[in-house]
């Protein structure tokens, strides 16, 4: 049998069949159809031409009726509406992300001019001595004269670049939870941007104005204004805009932070990664209120899709090592992905957590479905072409984000909770980003996440 895998062939085939049988259909309509028929043949490892020829409507309306069907059949099992996003299928090969191997060294650093004798950049200057070191007046004035327009080639070449700056104005802010969803009042500690990683499914992707790593040199600024800034009882991290240990054997961030909120034992601060880069935390005293999270997936979901990164059980160890050490330990299942054997490698997974950490280590368990916005969607076809990820039903949420369907969605969640359930765990399970209806549906209690004090007392 023939592989239908290759997404620029199927895009060609598509094209060429439905030119030659509905030369009369116009440029909307081919789109959608042209659409329908790609991402069947790629879910299904099936010639464009077969799933056309098994057809005999030539009605567009008709026409793309059956491909729904075809396409969503979770969907119409469940009787929800298809609001699908069916773009232009666009394929560039400069746009195609570079997943080889390689080890992380910047070609270029490139330092605002205050800092030239900050500690951050002696740092990198003695990790990259190869590395090419420039001076601009301030990153603000370096968008403006050269990087107006983001493309997917610049997000593609960010790890050759690093810029060290100085944060002045966001230097804390609320979670940018999306419009709907029950809110987390988790708070974001800004101290970098960019991520040396490279997750086919990151928000990243799209949402990113800068052709490298943003680092911030001034984390004594950030101290000094969190003092009117904190409240008792938030939770606040690092590692929103980007991972927040990828580097830190060069930044040492992870040392002064410990220190500084050591002294503020009514603030929950956690580090989030992806990575194996613990040696700072244990070469310090830990503090109560610090939690170390690590995002989880099963091993193939990161084999992948979640390039450079550690792998699941270099993270399951690190963990090991972290909570050995005193830290209290989270893990982020988010996103979770469904495809065919999800419950049996979720299962896996979370079994081989427990048998790596006891229960009383862990301070939270966070839950989240793959989703996203539209348009990252295109991004990720044009970086990751050969992606599965986007093969399962993806349809307009209640956010206007592409989702799971809602009962396929209450479904995983039910799963996962029941097997988290299985092992004793006491600490909180809480849905990211989704909508109290879905709460209520898993007998979720979302008042917890709003609770003043709640993590700060149940890690003690």
């Amino acid at each position: 049998m023939q592989a239908y895998r290759n997404p620029r062939l199927i895009l060609k085939k598509t094209s060429a069949i439905l030119s030659s049988r509905f030369p009369l259909f116009g440029p909307n309509k081919k789109q959608e159809i042209i659409r329908l028929v790609f991402e069947i043949s790629k879910r299904e490892n099936i010639s464009p031409g077969d799933i056309l020829s098994s057809i005999t409507h030539d009605n567009f309306h008709n026409l793309k009726n059956c491909l729904l069907r075809r396409r969503f059949p979770l969907s119409i099992y469940y009787k929800e509406a298809i609001n699908s996003y069916l773009p232009k299928v666009r394929f560039h090969v400069k746009n195609k992300a570079n997943i080889r191997k390689t080890k992380f060294y910047p070609a270029k650093i490139i330092v605002e001019d205050s800092l030239r004798g900050s500690f951050l950049l002696k740092r990198f200057r003695n990790k990259f001595p190869l590395s090419k070191i420039s001076y601009i007046k301030s990153l603000k004035e370096y968008r403006m004269m050269y990087y107006r327009r983001p493309k997917i080639s610049d997000y593609n070449q960010r790890r050759k670049t690093v810029f060290i700056t100085k944060e002045r104005y966001d230097l804390f802010k609320k979670c940018p939870c999306t419009k709907g969803a029950i809110r987390c009042d988790y708070h974001i500690f800004n101290l970098g941007f960019g991520c040396i990683f490279d997750c086919t499914y990151c928000y990243l992707q799209e949402y990113t104005n800068t052709p490298g790593i943003i680092l911030s040199a001034n984390l004594d600024r950030f101290f000094d204004n969190f003092i009117a800034y904190k409240k008792d009882g938030m939770r606040i991290g690092t590692g929103e805009f980007s991972d927040s240990l990828m580097l830190d054997d060069i930044t040492q961030y992870s040392k002064a932070i410990i220190d500084f909120f050591r002294k503020h034992p009514k603030v929950v601060f956690e580090f989030k990664t992806k990575s194996a880069n613990i040696k700072n935390l244990l070469s310090i005293k830990y503090s109560p209120n610090i939690v170390v999270s690590w995002s989880l997936n099963p091993q193939r979901i990161i084999k992948g899709n979640e390039f450079f990164t550690a792998g699941l059980i270099q993270r399951l160890d690190s963990a090991r090592k972290c909570a050995d050490a005193g830290y209290k330990i989270g893990f982020h299942f988010d996103p979770v992905f469904f495809y065919k054997g999800w419950r049996k490698d979720y299962k896996e997974l979370i079994d081989l957590l427990f048998l790596n950490l006891k229960t009383k280590s862990i301070a939270w368990i966070s839950i989240g479905t793959f989703r996203f916005t539209p348009k990252l969607k295109d991004v990720i076809e044009e970086r990751f072409p050969e992606n599965k990820i986007l093969n399962e039903e993806l349809l307009y949420g209640y956010d206007k984000k592409l989702r799971y369907p809602d009962k396929l969605r209450v479904d995983m969640y039910a799963n996962l909770i029941a097997m988290f359930r299985q092992h004793n765990l006491r600490a909180p399970i809480y849905l990211c980003m989704e909508e109290k209806s879905i709460w209520q549906k898993l007998s979720l209690s979302p008042l917890l996440l709003n609770k003043k004090d709640y993590f700060c007392n149940f890690i003690r």
